[in-house]
């Protein structure tokens, strides 16, 4: 009998357990998941606040790929609804569409920015930017020097924490692909070429109990066909000796023995565990760094705020770097409640005083904030809550790909260890992602298949997003 340990139940640990559950009445497999948190999800879970339901921030499900969209349809069934997306960029006290839409900046902006936007523009067309590796020189490139700076770096650098020229470029590839200003300004003038921009899905799924219940539904399915789920269990440590797998370590020492280890826990932490790691991937973990993030929720006595789902704060005068209404989802998160819950995001590294500042000042800090895009005044707010979310973003730091590739290609000769998700694979996933991770270590383990679960999100041109995912009208 195989042992399989899995670490973590977020998207892409949930799918693992789930997929090889389904299997046990013919293979003979003994499955233990383990799950730091109380519930299961990850990121990506839905909690219970103030008798409404909320994510982690603002959540959406959509992929090309036919086993993830199979996987997803058969755990939602029939109790999703279809959203439109709707989100706005705040800069300077106006809101501006996301995608940027050239009519809309050029009525927004000041006479004197909308000449210097073009005029930047004309500019990067003449004499092109070389630095297309790094965020700002391919923003610049694509948008403009003025465009870059008012609706691009602001953000960017709240999100990362680091300097937008110290930032790689992947994170625009895979975000914002081949959208440029040229793109915007075609689209105005002639819509009928209007073209379909990957990352930008104008409509999506979403479950009606929160983008949680997919991973809920897995979890629970799998414990009913026999897995064992420990919530609150943290794992100590991954134990590795002579290149092979012997099992894990669980809180006061507590070994327990396996053959195969799926883990969705942050990748700087399992080779930090393996002492017969080499020097030199030893020494390329240490350069590798998460972003942590701080969600702060305010109960709002209204129901009526602003149409989005989120909005991108880019004005440099907030300290927020976005804002989710959850009332413009689906209905029955918030049910019969006349409340609106808004969440707050706020991102920072463990040294930084905002990390460790109390809850009572960040529910503080969020108010004032919201209270600054004159959406709602003081009078309004009833409660808050805070919510931190340790290491949630890899940093793509320049050259990033140079300082990962020894320690992916080390733990290439560690067959029985599978490092998969956000965390365990140092990728900026989306669910989708993790889904399709989830479904190919399954089969590596079921099937003895060779999946190169590395190369998942990282072709940015066949990335799994669309504008229409289908047509549903």
């Amino acid at each position: 009998m195989k042992k399989i340990a899995i670490i973590g139940a977020g998207p892409a640990g949930s799918t693992v357990a789930y997929v090889l559950s389904k299997h046990l009445s013919t293979n003979p497999l003994s499955i233990d998941v383990y799950e730091v948190n109380a519930f299961v999800g990850g990121m990506a879970a839905s909690i219970e606040l103030w008798d409404q339901k909320v994510d982690f921030g603002p959540h959406r499900f959509f992929s090309y790929d036919p086993e993830v969209n199979q996987l997803w349809d058969e755990c939602v069934q029939d109790n999703y609804a279809w959203v439109r997306r709707k989100t706005h960029i705040y800069y300077k006290g106006k809101f501006f569409y996301y995608p940027i839409e050239a009519l809309d900046v050029l009525f927004k902006l000041s006479p004197l920015e909308t000449l210097d936007a073009l005029g930047s523009y004309a500019i990067e067309k003449i004499h092109p930017t070389r630095d297309l590796d790094t965020f700002e020189g391919w923003m610049i490139h694509h948008f403009g020097k003025k465009l870059y700076k008012t609706f691009f770096k602001t953000y960017t650098e709240k999100l990362w924490g680091i300097p937008s020229h110290e930032l790689d470029a992947d994170f625009a590839k895979q975000r914002i692909k081949k959208f440029s200003l040229s793109e915007a300004i075609k689209s105005a003038l002639f819509p009928s070429t209007r073209k379909k921009h990957k990352t930008l899905a104008e409509q999506f799924k979403y479950p009606l109990h929160g983008s949680g219940q997919v991973y809920e539904y897995m979890m629970n399915s799998a414990t009913k066909n026999g897995v064992n789920l420990y919530l609150n269990t943290p794992v100590e440590k991954i134990i590795i000796e002579n290149n092979q797998l012997k099992g894990i370590l669980l809180p006061n020492n507590h070994f327990v023995p396996y053959d195969y280890v799926v883990s969705s826990m942050p990748l700087t932490s399992v080779v930090q565990q393996i002492e017969d790691a080499p020097s030199h991937v030893k020494a390329a973990n240490k350069k590798l760094y998460f972003r942590n993030t701080i969600l702060v929720y305010l109960l709002l006595n209204t129901e009526n705020i602003f149409d989005d789902q989120w909005i991108y704060v880019h004005d440099p005068h907030l300290t927020c770097g976005r804002i989710t209404n959850f009332r413009n989802w689906v209905p029955t998160l918030y049910g019969k409640s006349p409340h609106t819950i808004l969440a707050l995001e706020y991102w920072c590294f463990d040294d930084d005083p905002l990390w460790k500042e109390d809850d009572k000042k960040l529910i503080q800090l969020a108010s004032e904030d919201l209270i600054k895009t004159k959406l709602i005044d003081f009078s309004k707010i009833l409660d808050g809550k805070v919510f931190r979310l340790h290491r949630s973003y890899p940093v793509y730091f320049s050259g990033y790909k140079q300082v990962l590739e020894p320690i992916v290609n080390y733990l290439k000769t560690l067959p029985q260890v599978l490092c998969i998700g956000r965390y365990g694979s140092y990728k900026y996933n989306n669910q989708d992602h993790s889904i399709l991770m989830g479904i190919k270590a399954a089969e590596n383990i079921l099937f003895e298949r060779k999946h190169n679960l590395w190369e998942i999100n990282s072709d940015y041109d066949t990335y799994l997003e669309s504008k229409m995912i289908e047509n549903h009208e």
